[in-house]
């Protein structure tokens, strides 16, 4: 009875999930369905409305077109045609989802007044808003998401941290709201990626509320978006966020006055402590359903001239041909784009009866208005909303005597200083890296105990064969090889999220921007560099926030040199154990050489395949902010738990893998070989004790033991050495034998491609088969010490020294990135012509520079 109900629940929930966004466009001749939105904006909604696509009417498709465009219905006793694209802005559900009476709630006659809020309202249990977050870098979108939907994205105190947009969902009085963190922006024009990506999603996607979020530090400049928001006819909500700030410094600042004045109401926010989230929401909820009484439509006078242009522009816009273009985006907003010579909007524009006469139209006024102000158009509408920005705020808004900006020249001045700025930022990332040595090594010895202890159990209670080999060689070896450098991780992730969150990264790019330059970059291209010690992916993905292509694309190419945090455990361990008493200085060495082969890249490709002018340094100085301890711990948890599930995912399943190709095909020949020598070592052993007049001295049988183990170990070598991945590291090795590698270190970099982590899982399972130790408790990085070659001409000599670890470190800085970044960078660039010649190039500049390290090491020791 139990599992039939709980069945036509889900059912009936799947049900309604598909149901819910159904549109009017979707139903068949004959199918009827009850109306609950009405999207589009403008012209497109009045009219629609006036003929009585209103929330809780009954529509029914009488027939098709023969071209299937229009569709014939029937509303209030009349037919009437759609064409298919205005039928898909209008949501119904069929009259069985349909619970509640729609002709009860709606009895009688609507007013004219009623027609808009009708329009938006929905029915009783289908409450749902999609609501988009916009604004500008640093206003703290990200924050307000976070808290709102208790989700974890990342917060960063400088552009670009949000390079694509995130959603949730959560629910508030009844409401269930679909919240979606866009890209920071400082305007909907087309200079950046991120800016038409918001602008393309709002038109696109046409969220029912936008919730354009303010730093209430620098309402000037914020407000600037706004306007656009304005001439883009669409319902918008201001959160001024960072109110605090603002009461801090005893500001005046009559808001009320203003979201009268632009017909948009302001909410006040502090997003880092959740102040006013959920009457942000609550606003959204009345905006929504049309019970603000300051919501209205206003238009920003460009003065005459400007004016009589947009006019002349729209004129040629709004005509009936063109409602599938209007319906959507706002002819205004289109015309002052044109006069703004904004190329990317004609792309809406295409479909429009008389596009060229549009375009003709745009060029004209445009060249009419730079002739009568001697004046580039965008300047002129520029200086327009920012001369309607500044007029407002004159009336309503009076500074306090303490200013954030002061507080911040403080900090600059130190931070950015011309003599100390280099050495402070030099000794910041010197902590770090002695931090993550020396703090982390004692976690790190307690996890790598309880690793063994683990493998020690398995060792004493399962009995001897494949299934124990898989877990204590195969899983154990490999994953366990890697989760004790969790701690160095996290301990890693919390400077770096201290760096992005105070806006220090941010003064980073500054003071690096001369360094840039001169290899031909952007000093904006410095801030995806330094978050590549944490993940290249999201480093990659941030270099949307470079406005030229070429800057863009090579900043990717030489992203993958900065050491992320899978590189950490291979530095960790090698470090640790070929340079015990030089660890930190070590690191940083690796780290730093990262930096130099970038700059080298740089200049050599930019010479080669990127010459480009060279654009002027506009970023963003963000205020200083201390962070909250629970963002900044939250931050560094979230990175880690994302290395914990690449533990139970990617590199567990390489260790299973590895594991099995070391294992297989079993030789028993060789099996039965080391059976006749174990039966030989017993007899001899035997013959020895039991021969008259001969001493019995324990020492005879401790050597007996240490024969067997040899003879083991002989056995697992030439198993491994005749498996399937002995014959892969064989046939690699002739290439990576001048770098001073055997073949087991070149299938452990073979195995780098699924993720970094598995060079150390890898060598966690291919050396184990080399434990001579009496010691079951043994590190990996003891285990390299005690490798020797089993075979040709090198027998008996050890693998890994020093130079050999050197070597080693260069090759694993250099090599091809991982498969989640080259498909970070075929992503980003379009093509994937960048990402093969990213694993090309730096994988043979990786043999070349190794080949050099190790060779003319040679000749000093």
């Amino acid at each position: 009875m139990w599992q039939y109900l709980f069945y036509i629940i889900i059912v009936r929930l799947f049900r309604w999930r598909l149901i819910r966004n159904m549109r009017l466009s979707d139903l068949k001749n004959n199918e009827c369905g009850i109306i609950t939105k009405v999207r589009g904006r403008g012209a497109f909604r009045r009219r629609i409305t006036e003929m009585g696509f209103i929330r809780g009417k009954k529509v029914t498709v009488i027939k098709n077109a023969p071209l299937k465009d229009p569709i014939e219905y029937n509303l209030l006793g009349y037919n009437i045609s759609l064409r298919r694209n205005e039928a898909s802005l209008i949501e119904v559900v069929s009259p069985e989802e349909a619970n509640t009476s729609y002709e009860k709630l709606f009895n009688g006659t609507l007013s004219d007044d009623l027609l808009k809020t009708s329009a938006r309202e929905k029915g009783k249990d289908i409450k749902d808003i999609n609501v988009a977050l916009v604004g500008n870098p640093n206003a703290g979108k990200t924050t307000i998401f976070n808290y709102a939907s208790k989700s974890r994205e990342h917060v960063g105190n400088y552009g670009g941290v949000t390079v694509d947009s995130k959603t949730a969902t959560f629910k508030q009085d009844g409401y269930t709201f679909y919240l979606t963190d866009l890209p920071g922006t400082y305007s909907l024009s087309a200079y950046s990626p991120e800016e038409i990506y918001v602008r393309d999603y709002i038109i696109n996607n046409m969220p029912d509320v936008v919730i354009n979020i303010v730093d209430a530090a620098n309402l000037e400049r914020n407000l600037y978006l706004t306007t656009q928001l304005i001439d883009l006819d669409i319902k918008v909500i201001i959160a001024l966020n960072m109110y605090d700030d603002l009461q801090k410094r005893k500001d005046e600042f009559d808001f009320v006055t203003l979201g009268k004045m632009v017909g948009i109401p302001f909410v006040p926010t502090v997003g880092s402590k959740g102040r006013g989230i959920k009457e942000l929401f609550e606003k959204v909820i009345n905006v929504y359903n049309d019970t603000d009484p300051y919501v209205r439509h206003v238009h920003i006078n460009y003065g005459s001239e400007v004016e009589q242009s947009i006019s002349k522009i729209q004129e040629k816009i709004k005509i009936e041909f063109n409602y599938n273009t209007t319906d959507k985006i706002s002819s205004r907003f289109l015309a002052i784009k044109l006069l703004e010579k904004d190329h990317h909007i004609r792309n809406y524009l295409l479909n429009t009866s008389n596009y060229k006469e549009i375009i003709a139209t745009a060029t004209k006024e445009t060249e009419r208005l730079e002739s009568e102000y001697n004046s580039d158009s965008e300047t002129i509408i520029t200086d327009a909303k920012y001369g309607f920005i500044s007029g407002a705020l004159k009336e309503i808004f009076r500074p306090g005597a303490l200013t954030k900006k002061e507080i911040t020249k403080s900090f600059d001045n130190f931070l950015t200083h011309k003599l100390f700025g280099f050495p402070i930022f030099f000794l910041f990332m010197w902590i770090m890296f002695t931090a993550t040595f020396r703090l982390g090594q004692y976690p790190m010895d307690w996890l790598d105990q309880g690793v063994h202890y683990i493998g020690n159990i398995i060792n004493r209670t399962i009995p001897v064969g494949s299934f124990k080999d898989l877990l204590s060689d195969g899983i154990i070896g490999g994953v366990g090889g890697v989760i004790v450098f969790l701690p160095n991780i996290l301990i890693l992730f919390f400077f770096i999220s201290l760096m992005e969150d105070t806006g220090y990264m941010a003064r980073v790019a500054f003071i690096m921007d001369k360094v840039m330059h001169k290899i031909g970059l952007h000093g904006k291209s410095f801030i995806p560099l330094i978050m590549g010690f944490g993940c290249n992916v999201p480093a990659i993905m941030a270099t949307r926030t470079i406005e030229n292509r070429n800057n863009r694309i090579l900043t990717m190419l030489i992203t993958p040199f900065m050491s992320c945090s899978a590189r950490l455990p291979v530095y960790i361990l090698l470090i640790g154990a070929f340079f015990p008493k030089h660890k930190t200085g070590m690191l940083f060495i690796v780290y730093f050489l990262g930096i130099i082969m970038a700059v080298l890249a740089a200049l050599i490709l930019k010479k080669i395949f990127f010459k480009s002018e060279e654009l002027p340094f506009v970023m963003e100085l963000p205020p200083y902010r201390i962070p909250t301890m629970r963002s900044t711990i939250r931050h560094m948890w979230h990175k880690g738990s994302q290395y914990l599930k690449k533990m139970g995912g990617v590199i567990l399943v390489a260790s299973v893998i590895i594991w099995a190709l070391g294992y297989f095909p079993r030789n028993n020949s060789l099996v039965e070989n080391y059976r006749m020598s174990a039966v030989k070592i017993q007899k001899n052993y035997e013959n020895n004790i039991l021969s008259p007049g001969l001493p019995v001295e324990g020492s005879q049988a401790g050597e007996a033991d240490i024969q067997m183990k040899k003879t083991a170990m002989m056995l697992k070598a030439s198993q491994q050495e005749n498996s399937y991945i002995g014959r892969i590291g064989r046939f690699i090795e002739p290439v990576i034998r001048p770098l001073g590698f055997d073949w087991k270190i070149g299938v452990s970099l073979l195995s780098g491609i699924a993720a970094k982590e598995v060079v150390v899982s890898t060598m966690g399972v291919m050396y184990q088969v080399d434990d001579l130790s009496t010691n079951q408790d043994e590190k990996l990085s003891d285990k390299l010490h005690n490798a020797v070659y089993n075979s040709g001409p090198r027998a008996g000599q050890k693998v890994y020294s020093p130079l050999v670890a050197l070597s080693l470190l260069l090759f694993v800085l250099i090599y091809f990135p991982c498969i989640a970044v080259v498909a970070a960078i075929t992503r980003e660039s379009g093509s994937w012509k960048w990402s093969l010649f990213t694993i090309f190039y730096s994988t043979g500049l990786a043999w070349l520079v190794s080949f050099i390290v190790y060779q003319t090491g040679k000749l000093f020791i």
